[in-house]
């Protein structure tokens, strides 16, 4: 199923979307596509226009890697089968230089937060302060060691004119006007890097990846989960979003 133009309906329809989606992203994380020690829940954030987030969570037992591809609740090793996407890009090592003191968070039945997956809203996009929480919050992540993907499906505006990855990482490549949707994991570790997708309406979801640690992911089948939500979307809104 190719990629909607959710321009146009408005942001209540796409955030009614975008809830179905993160549920559908979290049943096919729990459903045996994660390893033996992680789980997936649906966070809901109080206050101001946040994306609806996924957290990707560490029980405290003990965690065997055993090899793998990704699927049936194995993780990948990124030294042996590195991510496939158009761009790898690296951050400034003197800039994410790890802190010794870092403190780590810990969800509060216990059991740690390892990684975030976020759907961004219109509403995060449509001010410069609102901009710009967002990117202090993924900045806050990235800093406290946990790992992202992030799915931004509406192209960048005044306050991103290069799109939300160009706007966090502070270089190109940015989205185009050919490609101005964008797909970004991000890899914590003492010097992050993402990984970097452009794509357009019509365009096909490709899986992608999401760290459990700096050297271990499992590949995100957007595809599938993204046609799940939308089959839940009414009719009414199906035919606007669908119109010639």
């Amino acid at each position: 199923m190719p990629v909607h133009d959710w321009t146009r309906v408005s942001a209540g329809t796409f955030h009614h979307f975008h809830q179905a989606w993160i549920i559908a992203l979290c049943d096919a994380l729990n459903s045996g596509l994660l390893p033996e020690g992680f789980y997936a829940l649906a966070e809901q954030v109080a206050g101001g226009p946040h994306p609806d987030v996924l957290t990707l969570e560490q029980t405290d037992k003990l965690v065997t890697w055993t090899p793998g591809d990704g699927s049936s609740g194995s993780a990948v090793a990124v030294a042996e089968h590195p991510p496939r996407v158009r761009y790898t890009l690296e951050a400034e090592a003197a800039i994410y230089a790890a802190k010794a003191d870092r403190i780590a968070l810990y969800h509060a039945s216990g059991d740690r937060v390892v990684a975030f997956l976020e759907i961004v809203s219109p509403g995060n996009k449509h001010s410069q302060p609102a901009i710009r929480r967002l990117l202090d919050k993924l900045a806050n992540a990235l800093e406290q060691g946990r790992h992202l993907l992030v799915i931004d499906l509406h192209p960048p505006g005044r306050h991103d004119p290069d799109g939300l990855h160009a706007a966090f990482w502070g270089a190109t490549p940015g989205t185009t006007p050919q490609q101005p949707l964008s797909l970004a994991a991000y890899r914590a570790d003492t010097c992050p890097t993402a990984y970097f997708e452009p794509l357009a309406v019509g365009d096909s979801l490709p899986e992608m990846p999401l760290f459990l640690t700096p050297s271990r992911y499992v590949n995100v089948p957007l595809e599938a989960t993204y046609q799940n939500a939308w089959h839940s979307l009414p009719q009414r809104w199906k035919r606007v979003i669908e119109e010639r």
